[in-house]
């Protein structure tokens, strides 16, 4: 389904400038949009991929990943095609660089949406898989649905979604899990590509957390590209001058995409991440990818108390007095 775009203006000449993402793209007459979804048609910007769904499953929350929000949730998760970014290590890449000829794609209505978070007794929805801003017009006007019907909407995302697609969300969108890549410019510009620039990404993050959305952070730690224990520090450093209390997620690398050269990360190496995010005052620190560690668990950032026992992306026991510690009485930054 093709359907005219929700933001952009139009400029002089029939140009037009698409305000859905951070690259705020320019686009010409009958010319693409860096995610090649959207279109200039005689000065309408069209949106391509409306509905056209690639992926569905059911999963736990814990794996998105959201270890504060909602832990023990299942989640209806969706995914279409494409992408505003070019990540050489991309694990889903056979969706975010496929196009609208993808043969596996369906199309589906915000009502089939809601019709499906009902028959699969979920208790939210996350868009997810690829890049969820890619799709803007159909995961608002999907999530506008399941949100009057009590579910939650959580995104995960490159961080690239604009003041104005954020501000479309207001209300409905409960949490994001935010990749932050690497905390150097220069990671963006070789890694990422499509001119991403980790300056917007932290800017996104500012703006979703001072609209009130719950955030978790991924950084997805990369053996000899991002794994340095100064740009571990430096990046530590500027979540608690944002918010001391947003969990953080470092994940395991494996080899994928164009980066099959690469190891796999340490486990030594994340552990050590941790150990810097804590020391510099992170509150909640996870470790991702490596089934069974003791920091897939959540402690007390006041006194240490285990408060939630997980193995994986399953919950073996909870451990809470409503939002408080039971042993300190902390009061957490977990949502229930």
């Amino acid at each position: 389904m093709i359907v005219e775009s929700y933001l952009y203006e139009r400029l002089n000449g029939g140009v037009v400038r698409c305000k859905t993402c951070m690259h705020y793209c320019v686009i010409k007459p009958d010319k693409w949009g860096i995610c090649k979804m959207r279109k200039n048609e005689n000065g309408v910007l069209k949106v391509y991929n409306y509905g056209l769904v690639s992926s569905i499953a059911l999963d736990p929350i814990e794996k998105k990943p959201f270890h504060n929000f909602k832990p023990g949730s299942s989640v209806l998760s969706f995914g279409s095609v494409s992408c505003n970014f070019r990540c050489k290590h991309c694990q889903n890449h056979t969706i975010s660089r496929a196009g609208l000829d993808y043969p596996y794609l369906r199309e589906l209505k915000p009502e089939d949406i809601l019709r499906l978070a009902e028959s699969y007794n979920a208790d939210g929805i996350a868009w997810t898989y690829n890049e969820p801003s890619i799709w803007h017009e159909f995961a608002l006007d999907s999530s506008k649905l399941v949100k009057k019907k009590g579910y939650y909407v959580v995104y995960v995302t490159n961080g690239y979604i604009s003041y104005e697609a954020i501000d479309q969300f207001e209300g409905i969108l409960d949490a994001a899990n935010v990749d932050v890549k690497a905390f150097t410019e220069d990671f963006y510009r070789r890694i990422v590509g499509a001119g991403a620039k980790l300056e917007k990404v932290l800017e996104c993050v500012k703006y979703l957390h001072k609209k009130g959305v719950f955030i978790e952070l991924t950084y997805l730690v990369i053996p000899d590209e991002n794994d340095s224990e100064d740009e571990i520090r430096a990046f530590a450093e500027w979540v608690v001058d944002l918010d001391r209390r947003i969990p953080v997620h470092f994940s395991r690398f494996h080899p994928d995409y164009q980066m099959l050269d690469k190891p796999p990360t340490p486990v030594r190496t994340l552990e050590k991440a941790v150990e810097i995010a804590k020391e510099v005052g992170v509150e909640y620190v996870y470790i991702g990818n490596v089934w069974g560690h003791r920091y897939e668990d959540t402690y007390c950032p006041n006194c240490g108390e285990l408060l939630i026992d997980r193995d994986g992306f399953y919950i073996v026991a909870m451990n809470l007095d409503g939002d408080r510690c039971p042993a300190c009485g902390y009061k957490q930054n977990i949502v229930l």
